[in-house]
């Protein structure tokens, strides 16, 4: 680590090697002191010089062990250091060290704050920065625990928990990975909602970039400007659909951010390898563009020719700066542009759409754990959805090739099993002329129908999803009309955040009797229903995205496959154990999500590289252990 004019470099290691890939290494001795003259720009020149002073080797002058080149064995070649981004770097005696420790605390990535030990606060000019005791990694989980607890807004504890990753990403982490349960709901749904709606007055630090209509033209020298360079998983949105909140523009930056936290917290992704984007083009909700603290690009949004050649050009910037194997998942982008993307782009490029295909994965893993308190199989269901829009269809269209695959049947056929209803009722054949296209597949032979209870009526359905975004609109008439022909009426309520839910847990159970199978998109506290208590299952798209990209990344996968999200599914629905069954719950618990997520890595790998789509040759044996080893561990590390 050295410092410029104030600002902080650090060398983690100069092989950057995954310790996973590695296929050989030679010693090299170290060196006892690096003097460098550097420019301001931190490029040799004329300028400012510092003297760069490595950590003191009092232990030993021997040769150290270095790994100094990454080759994967066949397959492509590691051009941009993809193999490696998702490893976790090693701290090496070539680590370089400032002068003044101030600058060691104020860098997130390796302050470790009253961790740090007595030879540490000596080596690293730390003595009288710092209080003088010395505690545990553990017990400073338990005194920000005990910090944020304090706090009774939810937006307070999600500001909280913001404030402590600008200042300790280790402790952010490990305080996140030991309170998964506690903490997802206040980094992710529902309180990121609030965030994103406040993102403006909020706003204290870039967490990632924010590329505008001002950098068409240069949108490749924009990434250039982000300090890390091996980005493996892009989570990108332009802000026009945040969760059911609607246009929020530049301020949907909360969720490419609460997303990359959880790829890191759920599913191992190195914090270096992640890299937030929000695409600015603009803002068509009028109180933000009258709103004094907004902070993005204050014009009506661009459509057409012009949004499309910025994310065109995005897209393609993203490849040439980071390669083939860089995952970009699309995020909370608008209907009539998420299908397109995902379209044009799922042939050049590794992308996933959360939205789209990450609810599909995780509901098809709910229904088919359902079947297990049920009975039957998928085919032998009727499913009506309330809500056609990209997760909707994303998900019918994946229960529909769990069906064919399951039967043998073809797709057209399953797919009139599934029927649904958008804002202008039941969607049948006499609406086709005047349907969008991702709507026609699910357009069958029916009279017109106005009302959802009436629909459920109709079509006696076993299975009620709802995806609208719209609150309140299972009544108690449509869930009495479940309960009616159905002895366990399987509900998911999935639109996000809880104020836009379809109904609530307590709402279903108590209108069904206590006999409903319930599901949420946001979480909600358990219910008590004559005597019993009742536990429901949140189908959060964070059981299936973190495994799933960790999957793609260990295979070295280059692009996405229905099938990798149907095995992906398949993988969830195996963790919910009879004990989880016997309480009612459909989806294993989240205090076991890293484990779940490597066991869902391990699947989606597996199908890469049986549809021969992965590039990290040979494949390994045991590729659970595998993924398990590639997981980034927040962990404090000795520094020398």
């Amino acid at each position: 680590m050295f410092s410029l004019n104030g600002t902080t470099f650090t060398s983690n290691s100069l092989s950057g090697v995954s310790r996973c890939l590695t296929q050989s290494s030679r010693r090299v001795s170290a060196p006892m002191v690096v003097v460098a003259a550097v420019s301001s720009n931190g490029k040799p020149g004329d300028g400012s010089v510092s003297v760069l002073v490595e950590n003191a080797l009092t232990e030993s002058a021997a040769p150290v062990e270095m790994e100094v080149n990454s080759t994967v064995t066949g397959g492509v070649q590691d051009v941009y250091g993809e193999d490696s981004a998702t490893e976790d770097q090693s701290i090496t005696p070539w680590t370089l060290s400032v002068a003044s420790g101030f600058s060691l605390l104020r860098n997130p990535h390796y302050n470790k704050g009253l961790a740090f030990s007595e030879r540490e606060r000596d080596t690293h000019y730390l003595r009288g920065l710092l209080p003088p005791v010395v505690i545990s990694h553990d017990l400073q989980v338990k005194k920000m625990m005990n910090s944020i607890r304090k706090y009774d807004v939810p937006l307070q504890r999600y500001m909280a928990m913001m404030d402590l990753q600008e200042m300790n990403e280790r402790l952010f982490y490990k305080l996140l990975i030991d309170n998964v349960e506690e903490l997802l709901p206040i980094v992710y749904t529902p309180t990121v909602g609030q965030a994103c709606q406040k993102y403006g007055s909020i706003f204290r630090r870039p967490q990632g970039l924010f590329i505008s209509l001002k950098e068409k033209g240069k949108i490749h020298e924009v990434l250039k400007n982000w300090p890390e360079k091996k980005i493996q998983v892009i989570v990108v949105t332009d802000g026009e659909r945040i969760l059911g909140l609607g246009d929020l523009g530049c301020q949907g930056m909360g969720i490419p951010v609460g997303k990359l936290s959880l790829y890191t917290a759920l599913g191992g992704i190195r914090p270096s390898a992640c890299l937030p984007v929000t695409i600015d083009v603009g803002t068509n909700n009028e109180n933000l563009l009258n709103d004094e603290f907004y902070i993005g690009l204050r014009q009506r949004r661009a459509t057409g020719q012009e949004y499309a050649e910025l994310l065109d050009e995005f897209m393609y910037a993203v490849k040439q700066n980071y390669g083939e194997k860089v995952l970009i998942q699309f995020e909370d982008f608008a209907n009539h542009n998420a299908f397109d993307l995902l379209a044009k782009y799922g042939t050049s490029h590794l992308v996933f759409n959360d939205d789209i295909q990450g609810t599909a994965s995780v509901v098809l893993a709910g229904l088919m754990a359902a079947l297990n308190l049920v009975g039957g199989t998928l085919s032998e269901h009727t499913f009506l959805f309330l809500g056609a829009g990209e997760a909707g269809t994303g998900i019918a269209e994946l229960i529909a090739l769990e069906m064919s695959k399951q039967t043998g049947i073809p797709l057209e056929e399953t797919r009139k099993k599934i029927w649904m209803v958008d804002s202008k009722g039941l969607i049948v054949k006499s609406r086709m002329e005047m349907l969008q296209h991702f709507k026609r597949p699910w357009a069958h032979d029916h009279e017109p129908v106005q009302e959802l209870v009436n629909a459920v009526k109709s079509i006696k359905p076993t299975v009620l999803i709802g995806s609208s975004g719209a609150g309140k609109t299972f009544t108690k008439e449509v869930v009495q009309a479940m309960a009616t022909f159905n002895e366990k009426p399987i509900i998911f309520a999935l639109s996000n955040p809880t104020s836009q839910s379809e109904c609530t847990a307590e709402e279903a159970y108590s209108w069904s009797k206590g006999r409903a199978i319930f599901a949420s998109g946001s979480p909600f506290a358990p219910v008590e229903y004559n005597g019993k208590v009742y536990a429901s299952g949140q189908a959060n798209n964070a059981y299936i995205f973190p495994g799933f990209g960790l999957g793609l990344i260990i295979s070295g996968a280059i692009r996405v496959h229905d099938d990798m999200l149907l095995v992906a599914s398949e993988a969830l629905a195996e963790q919910v154990s009879q004990e989880n069954f016997e309480k009612g719950l459909i989806y294993p618990p989240f205090s076991n999500i890293r484990k779940i997520s490597a066991h869902i890595a391990a699947k989606v790998a597996a199908k890469a590289y049986e549809l021969g789509l992965a590039t990290r040759l040979p494949q390994p044996k045991d590729l659970v252990a595998y993924a398990e080893s590639c997981m980034y561990s927040p962990a404090y590390r000795s520094y020398r």
